[in-house]
């Protein structure tokens, strides 16, 4: 495959380099690296090229996909670090969103796989949420991701649209888990939202992307979790046993405005018709981020990438 992938220094995308380039795949990451690290996609790696930029430049977009000629596109590139930022939001995510969806039609790409926000189902009305609840996004990312969703939908391109849980894996640096993480170590106070979420391991993400990517695989949307539920405290309570730590009493404080108080998402649909399920334990997730924040830190700089060894 010829894989152009957005977004592809972010935490996700990242992975999914590092699982697609050792199977002799070709790749071109474009990455703005507002949140991206450079340092994740280096040069002079075989079949990667990487082009600094946004998916808001229409013309740098377009040339990317003459001059690559992608068979496959993973569209993950998004902007989330300001909830007040709604201009740069939308731009990105809706307008990046159209502009990579017209790009792929006009290059015949064979399959364009689009990463959305469990939060464009707002608060739900069942949980675990299934695929066809109604989207009531209310926050600035939700509301713009699922404009650009919905514009992706439309497209000539067989396209998948896939509501992610919260993945856990390599490089991430956001959320609960590498905060309890920090604060427990260096014996600092924590709290914890009374709300829950799913989590689900990157071995399993990259798994089910594998099976994404097939050509003659269903479109449409999906939901990709456990569909378990994890409270915060368990997250909390599982980052605590793990450094062997009592960190005491932790207060158990309620959702926020802008939260939502339980976020799980029903998988059967995907498990249907693509014939996957998740496998990595909830314990196991947990237990093997927190492994590789021991060897690597928190930081989302680190590659698996290899260079070229110099003669």
């Amino acid at each position: 495959m010829r894989i152009l992938i957005t977004g592809g220094a972010g935490c996700l995308g990242s992975n999914l380099v590092e699982q697609f380039l050792p199977q002799g795949h070709e790749i071109l990451v474009l990455d703005n690296f507002a949140t991206g690290r450079r340092e994740v996609v280096p040069d002079g790696i075989k079949g990667l090229t990487v082009v600094e930029g946004s998916v808001t430049d229409k013309d740098l977009v377009e040339k990317c996909f003459s001059d690559f000629k992608p068979s496959h596109v993973i569209h993950s590139a998004a902007a989330y670090k300001d909830p007040d930022d709604w201009q740069e939001d939308a731009n990105s995510n809706v307008i990046g969103s159209i502009i990579v969806a017209r790009a792929a039609e006009k290059a015949n790409v064979k399959r364009l796989i689009n990463f959305q926000t469990a939060l464009c189902y707002g608060r739900p009305d069942v949980v675990p949420i299934p695929a066809d609840a109604p989207t009531r996004p209310f926050t600035s990312y939700g509301i713009s991701k699922t404009a650009g969703e919905q514009f992706m939908m439309m497209g000539a391109t067989p396209t998948v649209s896939l509501r992610l849980a919260n993945i856990t894996g390599p490089r991430l640096s956001i959320g609960p888990i590498p905060t309890f993480y920090t604060r427990i170590k260096e014996g600092k106070g924590c709290f914890c939202s009374d709300t829950q979420r799913d989590f689900l391991d990157m071995e399993d993400f990259i798994d089910v992307m594998g099976v994404m990517m097939t050509e003659d695989a269903p479109t449409g949307i999906y939901n990709i979790s456990t569909g378990e539920g994890k409270s915060i405290k368990d997250v909390f309570d599982a980052v605590a046993t793990y450094l062997n730590i009592d960190p005491g009493e932790v207060p158990v404080v309620p959702p926020g405005d802008d939260d939502v108080p339980a976020v799980v998402l029903d998988p059967s649909k995907t498990e249907a018709d693509f014939g996957w399920t998740s496998k990595i334990s909830f314990d196991e997730t947990i237990r093997r981020m927190l492994q590789w924040y021991d060897e690597h830190g928190i930081s989302a700089i680190h590659s698996h990438l290899k260079l070229p060894a110099k003669n």
